[in-house]
């Protein structure tokens, strides 16, 4: 991903519902994403890359904490690719999350009503800072968002494949990423204004992509 030149790449590992699953299943989960860490830092270091996790941390088993805490300050002062796992992840979770952080604001005259907007929700979500998605890929053959960046993904253009999630490779993302360069993103605009310039420009789009990932382990 980093050399196609990506700036954000968003992975959906685990869900907030994901939990209701057998606890062995859970387990299993639990264990892979801790190898994945202790694995890809390295690459990740070698890389350039910034690692940050979207989700709620409380639940998770400690040891997996620890080992999410190593890869967060070992990659803080990356520049390039952002990576970010979404581990006990969801979208309403996090809408909730936001507007209660944004209450509790009001609530302290901090705030007034009138002042909330846009913006300032984005502020109070797991990826503020960070721009929203192009490209969600949706992989394994399922057609649904699965309660994921629900707030983020109003405009972003979906990728639909056959090809389950332990098998997409990079030659899988590369042909997401062409398709992508042939669509006309009108953002609520018309076509005229909002269309965008196509395969003549793909090293330079490709360069300026969010993208986000949803495998079939997150539901």
């Amino acid at each position: 991903s980093a050399e196609l030149g990506l700036q954000v790449l968003t992975l959906y590992a685990f869900s907030t519902e994901n939990w209701q699953r057998p606890r062995k299943e859970v387990s299993a989960l639990m264990d892979l994403f801790f190898e994945f860490l202790e694995k890809e830092l390295h690459t990740m270091l070698d890389n350039n890359v910034r690692f940050q996790l979207i989700g709620n941390r409380e639940g998770l088993p400690d040891f997996l904490q620890n080992r999410l805490s190593n890869a967060l300050d070992s990659t803080s002062a990356n520049t390039g690719l952002l990576l970010n796992l979404a581990l006990n992840y969801g979208g309403r979770d996090e809408m909730v999350r936001a507007v209660r952080r944004i209450a509790e604001s009001v609530k302290k005259g901090d705030l007034l009503p009138e002042n909330i907007d846009e913006s300032l929700v984005s502020a109070n979500t797991y990826t503020a800072g960070q721009p929203d998605p192009d490209l969600i890929i949706r992989t394994s053959g399922e057609l649904r968002l699965s309660n994921f960046l629900i707030w983020q993904a109003a405009y972003a253009e979906f990728y639909f494949t056959e090809v389950l999630w332990p098998d997409f490779t990079k030659e899988d993302l590369y042909k997401a990423l062409l398709e992508f360069q042939h669509r006309k993103r009108r953002m609520g605009r018309t076509t005229d204004s909002g269309s965008m310039t196509e395969a003549a420009n793909v090293s330079h789009l490709v360069s300026k992509t969010e993208v986000t990932s949803i495998p079939e382990t997150s539901g």
